[in-house]
């Protein structure tokens, strides 16, 4: 009689301590579910942790595949049966240039952040696995990145303006699965993870055909991303002299020349970052330029904003030209870098620009020249209103939408 064959392995209780850690102060949580078998596994185990919690449920219909309208209404069933309300968020890809599935995924990431933040979610999920991180790690590794890059899937992270949770890194795809199919649970396979014009696919593909442990490159991305918090720490005590006022950023120059290239190129990151509110960092190579600009003692532009050696600072200001081409804002919300209150119906936030400086006597502000031209203003069609960061003016009232935190998270940021 042959032996029975083991029952699968219960991913569960990993899982579990893991939300435990990563959320279990979270009164209220979303997850990301596109009907593969890792989402639904996702799924599945946060209804059953949630212990009073409020769990809810997004998928997004990229429309990129003819039945994924249906699938979409696969998951709001089975969210239902799991008595977690469910909502489908659709992106129209009509029009996007450029690499389809990037964006796609920073499309899949805007609509799941907007839906957190409607439902007042402290966090959304997401159903990565050891294998993402792995197949991450590869891809990173032929495209010759940095640490950042390759110690990618961390976690958590901040992005979108929403913090993201990946409570399966620990988990195998196989093993949740088989897990799946013990409990009888459905799920929807996605025919895209077989085509070969997909780089992931062929990741994949490329280290089952080399019998490439999943579990050991994914520990390998774990100890990278080690040592880029320890990267990432040292950055921090680089800039504890950081100084935010109106916008801009200064920094001791000193603290910077001693550093190594890496922490000097990581606080540059994060600085450009700041000043402009970008969710991605500006390229590598545009970054190193810059540094060695700035060692010379030049004054150098990065990614929509000026670098600037003063004495025995660093002054990163916003570019005058790139807050021109900022969209004008109505909400008061401008250029991913002003809150302005008090506007009137009729009226708009945009920069004041340099030829209106001269009549402000702009100089009593204590700003810089281009910092002026880069401030918020408000306008009336063609009429300036008023600039409150160069002359005070209620009821108008003008809050950077960063601060100091947030510069030190930028600075640690996955």
């Amino acid at each position: 009689m042959a032996a029975a064959a083991d029952p699968a392995p219960d991913p569960t209780p990993a899982i579990r301590a893991a939300l435990d850690r990563l959320a279990g102060d979270m009164p209220a949580l979303g997850v990301a579910v596109s009907g593969g078998g890792d989402s639904v596994a996702l799924m599945r185990i946060m209804a059953g942790w949630a212990c009073g919690r409020r769990i809810m449920v997004a998928t997004v219909d990229h429309g990129l595949r003819e039945n994924s309208t249906d699938e979409a209404r696969q998951v709001a069933d089975m969210a239902r049966s799991l008595g977690l309300p469910h909502e489908t968020l659709t992106w129209q890809p009509d029009g996007m240039a450029g690499n389809l599935m990037a964006n796609a995924r920073d499309a899949r990431l805007r609509l799941l952040s907007d839906w957190g933040r409607r439902n007042d979610l402290a966090a959304v999920a997401l159903g990565h696995t050891a294998d993402d991180r792995a197949e991450t790690l590869m891809m990173r590794l032929a495209r010759g990145s940095g640490i950042d890059g390759l110690a990618a899937m961390a976690e958590w992270r901040d992005a979108f303006g929403t913090r993201w949770l990946r409570p399966m890194l620990g988990a195998g795809r196989a093993e949740l699965r088989d897990w799946l199919r013990a409990q009888d649970f459905a799920w929807i396979d996605d025919p895209s993870n077989d085509r070969d014009e997909f780089e992931r696919v062929r990741i994949r593909k490329a280290i089952a055909a080399m019998d490439l442990d999943i579990a050991a490159l994914s520990r390998a991305a774990a100890h990278i991303a080690e040592a880029r918090d320890a990267l990432s720490h040292y950055a921090l005590l680089a800039s504890e002299d950081a100084v935010a006022r109106n916008g801009s950023l200064t920094l001791l120059r000193r603290p910077l020349s001693d550093a190594p290239v890496e922490i000097r190129r990581r606080l540059l990151v994060a600085t450009c970052r700041w000043i402009t509110g970008a969710d991605y960092p500006p390229r590598r190579a545009t970054v190193l330029h810059a540094l060695d600009a700035v060692a010379t003692g030049n004054r150098v532009t990065l990614d929509g904003t000026i670098i600037e050696p003063c004495g025995d600072r660093l002054r990163i200001l916003r570019e005058p030209a790139a807050a021109l081409r900022a969209a004008p804002s109505t909400d008061g919300i401008w250029d991913n870098r002003w809150k302005i209150g008090g506007l009137r119906p009729g009226q708009h936030v945009a920069a004041v620009g340099f030829a209106p400086l001269p009549a402000l006597n702009w100089r009593l502000s204590g700003l810089r020249r281009d910092e002026a031209a880069a401030s918020p203003a408000i306008w009336q069609g063609d009429r300036l209103i008023a600039a409150p960061l160069l002359r005070p003016c209620p009821p108008f009232r003008s809050n950077p939408l960063r601060g100091p935190t947030e510069f030190r998270k930028l600075v640690m940021a996955h």
